[in-house]
């Protein structure tokens, strides 16, 4: 049986922008992409409310996803597939962060997982670098905004060409999320039940394609 490890933020929790509650494990993408990969294949589902790449939030500083990453690989292993999916966060005002600054957190996240379990586990697993969806241009009207503002949207879109850089100097596979779904209209930030179907239909493909 692989194990494949979905590390992330509310997107891969399955934050429920309609009501602030978790959706149901059959449809958060990580439970979908489960019932497509079947029998042979573990999901680990290791999404975080509010987590970054490698920021420290002034409030939460525990959701900075590098402190947890070594000991979330060290549970679960032996990880064969992980799918690293962090960013969306990192765009918050309180960070001042460009694209490339972003885009160089998730590469120290990737240097991890390939360092950590060539040590603990004895190989590297498949990484599928996840850039993650554009914030909605509706953020103005989200009960998010304050945290994220305006200019979170035209920073999101510069993530393909950023993470794909990284995907390409670490070798992993490169996965472009905003091609494929977007933010919903609730909160412009959060999936709406389609978008996690389609991200875990493509993901499938994606993982099959490595069998």
């Amino acid at each position: 049986m692989k194990t494949v490890l979905c590390y992330g933020d509310s997107n891969t929790y399955g934050y429920n922008p309609s009501n602030g509650l978790r959706y149901p494990e059959d449809v958060r993408w990580t439970g979908r992409l489960q019932a497509l990969l079947g029998k042979g294949y573990r999901v680990v589902e290791e999404g975080c409310n509010g987590r970054t790449s490698v920021f420290d939030d002034p409030l939460e500083g525990w959701k900075n996803g590098l402190g947890y990453l070594r000991p979330c690989l060290n549970s679960h292993k032996p990880v064969d597939i992980v799918i690293l999916m962090l960013g969306s966060n990192d765009l918050k005002e309180t960070f001042h962060a460009s694209p490339r600054r972003i885009a160089d957190g998730v590469a120290v996240l990737v240097e991890v997982i390939q360092s950590f379990t060539r040590e603990k586990q004895g190989f590297e697993p498949d990484i599928i670098l996840v850039s993650p969806p554009e914030i909605g241009e509706g953020i103005g009207s989200s009960g998010f905004y304050g945290a994220f503002l305006e200019n979170a949207v035209g920073r999101s879109r510069a993530f393909p060409k950023w993470y794909s850089r990284v995907a390409k100097e670490h070798g992993c596979i490169f996965f472009n999320a905003a091609a494929y779904i977007k933010a919903s209209e609730e909160d412009s930030l959060h999936l709406a039940p389609q978008a996690h179907k389609r991200l875990a239909e493509e993901l499938h493909k994606v993982i099959a394609g490595l069998r």
